[in-house]
């Protein structure tokens, strides 16, 4: 049985997954911690996250940024491998993770689900192909109106994937608006778009003369997400410290 403490409990994410457990022989929540006290999870939860004393396998965090500086000090002064799965951090709080990741386990993905890390592998692959035959390359990400980041994580970690096969020759390009000059050659556009209900799409194109190529994952519901959160944390119990992605739980 693994036991995990879900931080961001009362969440939209930390109710699907404390839902989908609940179900699961294999694993247990002890704990949550939450800033809103205003549920009967079926476990104790800790408004304030250094009075929580629970012992556990892992941490899984659906959060926010803000909170993540606290939650990294916490899981590397008790030892408790953390899963973390807030997005929007700054370079700043990057380090942060590489920095506790020495000391303790961390698996942080920008997107948990299966889908995207094949995606993530696939146009990795296409991009040494086809930006050598002079293809341009953009990322195209829709979410729902009430995401905070952008462009999201997931638009980040393939624009990484397209670059890692590229030698990392290339840069990122975000907002056109206030520029009047043709795309360069060594350019990935990576566009937002927020309305709605939509849980997640990602386009990457690859438009080359005469022909356009388009791989696209759509999530349909989050609760994808919080599954491969589960998975990870199955995953991480008895890790030692080191900085675990999703490959490493999908192999």
């Amino acid at each position: 049985m693994v036991k995990v403490i879900m931080h961001g409990c009362n969440g939209h994410m930390g109710q699907v997954i404390t839902q989908l457990v609940e179900k699961d022989p294999e694993i247990e929540i002890v704990a949550g911690i939450d800033l809103n006290d205003c549920r009967d999870n079926g476990y104790p939860v800790f408004t304030d996250i250094w009075t929580c004393d629970v012992e556990a396998d892992a941490v899984i965090d659906f959060c926010t940024a803000k909170a993540t500086d606290t939650l990294l000090e916490y899981c590397e002064k008790r030892q408790i491998p953390v899963v973390l799965c807030t997005t929007g951090l700054t370079d700043e709080q990057i380090k942060k993770v590489e920095e506790t990741s020495k000391h303790v386990a961390v698996l942080k993905s920008a997107n948990m689900s299966l889908g995207i890390n094949l995606l993530m592998k696939l146009v990795k692959e296409a991009a040494q192909t086809l930006a050598a035959a002079g293809f341009d390359m953009e990322i195209v990400e829709k979410h729902h109106r009430l995401k905070v980041d952008a462009p999201s994580g997931t638009a980040l970690a393939l624009a990484d994937s397209l670059n890692e096969g590229l030698d990392n020759a290339y840069h990122y390009t975000f907002d056109r608006s206030q520029r009047r000059e043709q795309r360069d050659d060594k350019e990935i556009g990576i566009s937002a778009v927020r309305g709605g209900t939509i849980v997640g799409e990602h386009d990457v194109i690859f438009a080359g003369d005469d022909e356009v190529i388009t791989f696209q994952h759509t999530a349909y519901s989050k609760t994808l997400f919080a599954k491969g959160a589960i998975q990870a944390a199955k995953f991480l119990k008895g890790k030692g410290p080191g900085w675990y992605q999703m490959s490493d739980v999908i192999g």
